[in-house]
């Protein structure tokens, strides 16, 4: 009924989906949210999926029930409301601020502030279940708060820039006289952590492993990988669609699959 979104690519069962932290409102980090509830409905999700995020979330979700609005009725007059409920096909939402936002079953998810200019607030998010925990950093540069709250995690995952590559490509574009994009290359070189304050974090806190994602640029071939390999810190990860994080509990061990 629909294609799989990339949770499916890791096998995981879209019916039990509850909902989904949002960092910040940026096209590419709330462009799957359509896909991830289409999904989990028809997966049989028993309740409404919840978007949870900063200020403004209401608004992104009042936009993709409005845009979906259509679809779902012909879900419905296609396979009928007694398999596709209506009601669990319209996202809910929830604003939060900073601090721990869900406790419950031992599992508790603090949100936190980072540095995105100009986008404000944008949060990242630290997960603590049975004494492991996850952090991970929406989009960021490195912030004494994001090293205060890594410290003591197990897996710390963050954005990284090479910012040799985006300021090669910089220089590469304004030489052909492409201004607009050059402008654009060179403006979101503070937009993001670079590979050397990547260093300082894992110097600063007790990481458990550092994983590497939202790369930019994104590597096209090995040459470009091989920049991220080369300079990030000891013992990092680059992740890739599909890779497994498993922290068994009561264990210090890290299994990536």
């Amino acid at each position: 009924p629909a294609p799989p979104p990339p949770a499916n690519l890791s096998g995981l069962p879209m019916e039990k989906l509850r909902g989904i932290l949002i960092t910040h409102f940026h096209s590419d980090h709330i462009s799957d949210i359509g896909d991830f509830n289409l999904n989990s409905w028809v997966a049989g999700r028993p309740e409404p999926m919840e978007i949870i995020g900063p200020e403004g979330v209401d608004r992104v979700v009042e936009g993709f029930n409005i845009a979906y609005e259509l679809d779902r009725g012909y879900r419905v007059a296609h396979h009928g409301a007694e398999l596709l409920n209506p009601e669990l096909g319209v996202l809910e939402s929830r604003t939060v601020g900073e601090g721990v936002i869900v406790e419950e079953d031992g599992l508790r998810i603090t949100s936190f502030e980072v540095s995105h200019p100009p986008i404000e607030p944008a949060f990242g998010y630290r997960l603590d279940y049975e004494g492991r925990s996850v952090v991970i950093s929406g989009d960021s540069l490195v912030t004494e708060k994001i090293i205060e709250i890594s410290d003591g995690a197990d897996v710390v995952m963050h954005d990284a820039m090479a910012l040799q590559l985006v300021r090669g490509a910089e220089g590469m574009t304004r030489s052909t006289g492409n201004t607009r994009l050059a402008t654009v290359l060179h403006d979101i070189q503070d937009y993001h952590a670079s590979i050397a304050d990547l260093k300082q974090l894992v110097e600063q806190a007790d990481v458990g492993q550092l994983a590497l994602y939202h790369l930019v640029p994104a590597p096209r071939n090995d040459m470009a990988l091989g920049v991220y390999v080369n300079s990030m810190p000891e013992g990092a990860v680059i992740t890739e669609d599909g890779m497994v994080f498993s922290l068994p509990a009561e264990s210090n061990e890290i299994v990536i699959e």
